[in-house]
C-alpha cells in the first residue's frame, strides 16, 4: 500500500486498513518567493523548532483593505463529513468579503497532477504533508511564508515543521494522525508508562493456544514500526543528515531488534494488518498499536479501550511518524492578487479556529495541531491520547526519495518477524534502496 493512501485513511473513512509523517523540513526563510522552488532532493536547512523565527508577520492587513477575491478549495472527505465542511465554508463566506468555493475530489493526487499544470487547479487543496517534496519540485505548490499573518508558533512543533520544505512554508496545518498505544481496560487499569510494565501484562494475558495475545501491532509496515526504529537514535531516511539513508545503521537495527525481542513473542503469528488488528478488536489482546482510523472498528465491536502515548523502552524514546494535514498553497496563489488573498484569508481562519478544531475532534476524532489545544483537557479522552502521541512523534519525510524506502524496509521487517537476522535484513534493504535511487 502506498504512503499516499496511508496518509489520508482517516479522510477516506477506510476502516481496518494501513495507517498514515524525519528531518525533512527547514526553518522558513526571510522573504519567500511566491514562485516554484528547487526540488525536494536539495539540501535542507536545519529542522529547527518550526517557530518561523518571527518571519510570519506578512501582509494580513493588506488583504483586509484589498479587493474581494474568489478562490477554489479542494478536499477529499467521507460523505459523513461533507455537510460540516459545507457549513464551514458558508460560515467563512458569510463573514468575509471573500468567497471560497469548495469541491470534494475523489482522487486528489490524480486530479491535482493533471489540473495544476494546465492552469485549472484550485488556489488551495487539503492533503497530507508528505506530498510537499514532490509537488514543490514540480512547481505545483509555492512558498507563501512572507505573505502570512499567522505565526508558526501557533502550531505544535511537528505541525509547523511539516508545513515547511526547503525553507519554504508551503501550507498551513490543521490536523494530525499517528499511532498510539491502545489498551483493553478489561486487562489494564491504566496505560503503562514503560515497555517493561507493558511486558508484565502481556506475559499474563498471552495464551495463543486459547486465542489470547499480549498485543496486536501490524508489523510488516515501516509506518507502524517507526516509533521503535527511531527510539534509539535510528531513522529510515533523514535528508538533513550527512548520511540520508539510515535503514542499515546500528541505531535503527537496534530499534527493530527491540521489537523482535519485546513485542513479537506476544503477537499473532501473521504480521499483516488484519490479523494483528483483529486480535485486539475481538477482545483477545491486552494492547494494540494503531491509529485513529481504528477506533470506529473498536466502537462497533464494543471494546472498552483507552488511548495513551507509546510507553518508553529502557534507554530509548519512541518517536512515531506523524501525518499532518495541510491546506497547501497551490501554484495559483503564486500569481498573487485578490484570489490568492482570499485563499490565504480562508486558510488562516480555518487553521486557527479553535471551535472548528474542537468540533472536528468531537465528531470525527480529528487530532488538533494548535498549540493551545494539543493535549488539552477540552479534547475528548481518546483524542487526547492520540494528541499526546503526536507530540512524541516526528513528521513523515516529504522528500520524494522516501518513496523508494518503504517497500524494501517492509520486506526486511517481514524477515525480522519470521526470525531472520535483523541486521542482515536491514542491510539488504539499504542496499536495495540505494540501487533504486540510482
Amino acid at each position: 500500500m502506498t504512503m499516499e493512501r496511508r496518509s489520508v485513511l482517516k479522510k477516506l473513512g477506510v476502516a481496518g486498513a494501513f495507517g498514515g509523517l524525519a528531518g525533512c523540513v527547514g526553518v522558513q526563510e526571510q522573504g519567500e518567493s511566491g514562485g516554484s522552488s528547487e526540488g525536494g532532493s536539495g539540501s535542507s536547512g536545519s529542522a529547527g523548532n518550526g517557530s518561523g523565527s518571527g518571519n510570519e508577520s506578512g501582509s494580513g492587513s493588506s488583504e483586509e483593505s484589498g479587493p474581494a477575491g474568489e478562490a477554489l478549495a479542494w478536499y477529499a472527505l467521507p460523505d459523513t463529513e461533507l455537510p460540516a465542511r459545507k457549513e464551514t465554508l458558508e460560515q467563512f463566506n458569510d463573514n468575509s468579503k471573500h468567497t471560497i468555493e469548495g469541491a470534494d475530489i475523489s482522487d486528489m493526487r490524480k486530479k491535482t497532477t493533471s489540473a495544476i499544470p494546465a492552469g485549472q487547479g484550485p488556489e488551495t487543496f487539503e492533503w497530507a504533508h508528505d506530498l510537499a517534496g514532490d509537488y514543490l519540485d514540480r512547481g505545483f505548490i509555492v512558498g507563501q511564508g512572507d505573505q502570512l499573518s499567522v505565526s508558526m508558533d501557533t502550531f505544535t512543533d511537528a505541525a509547523a515543521q511539516a508545513s515547511q520544505y526547503d525553507d519554504k512554508t508551503i501550507g498551513l496545518p490543521h490536523a494530525a494522525e499517528t499511532v498510539a498505544l491502545v489498551y483493553n481496560k478489561e486487562y489494564v487499569d491504566e496505560a503503562p508508562e514503560t515497555v517493561a510494565d507493558m511486558k508484565k501484562t502481556m506475559e499474563e494475558v498471552h495464551d495463543p493456544g486459547n486465542n489470547m495475545y499480549g498485543m496486536g501491532m501490524p508489523y510488516a509496515d515501516p509506518y507502524f514500526l517507526s516509533a521503535w526504529a527511531h527510539a534509539f537514535g535510528g531513522y529510515y531516511f533523514d535528508r538533513s543528515k550527512d548520511e540520508e539513508l539510515g535503514v542499515g545503521k546500528s541505531e535503527t537495527v537496534k530499534g527493530i531488534q527491540f521489537t523482535v525481542d519485546n513485542f513479537v513473542p506476544y503477537m499473532p503469528n501473521d504480521p499483516a494488518y488484519e490479523p494483528q488488528a483483529s486480535a485486539f478488536a475481538e477482545g483477545n489482546a491486552a494492547f494494540a498499536i494503531n491509529g485513529p482510523w481504528y477506533l470506529s472498528t473498536l466502537n462497533e465491536k464494543g471494546v472498552d479501550y483507552g488511548i495513551a502515548k507509546l510507553p518508553k523502552p529502557e534507554g530509548g524514546d519512541p518517536q512515531p511518524f506523524t501525518g499532518i494535514s495541510l491546506w497547501y498553497f497551490s501554484k495559483a496563489m503564486g500569481e498573487g492578487g485578490a484570489n490568492a488573498a482570499a485563499a490565504r484569508s480562508f486558510i488562516e481562519w480555518f487553521v486557527t479556529n479553535e471551535d472548528l478544531a474542537l468540533q472536528a475532534a468531537e465528531e470525527t476524532g480529528s487530532i488538533p495541531v494548535l498549540e493551545s489545544l494539543a493535549g488539552s483537557d477540552d479534547l475528548p479522552e481518546n483524542v487526547r491520547g492520540f494528541s499526546e502521541a503526536v507530540q512524541q512523534g516526528r513528521p513523515m519525510p516529504a522528500d520524494p526519495k522516501m518513496n523508494k524506502v518503504w517497500d524494501p524496509v517492509k520486506a526486511a521487517l517481514t524477515k525480522a518477524f519470521n526470525g531472520k537476522d535483523v541486521q542482515q535484513a536491514m542491510e539488504t534493504a539499504a542496499k536495495e534502496i540505494r540501487s533504486n535511487w540510482e
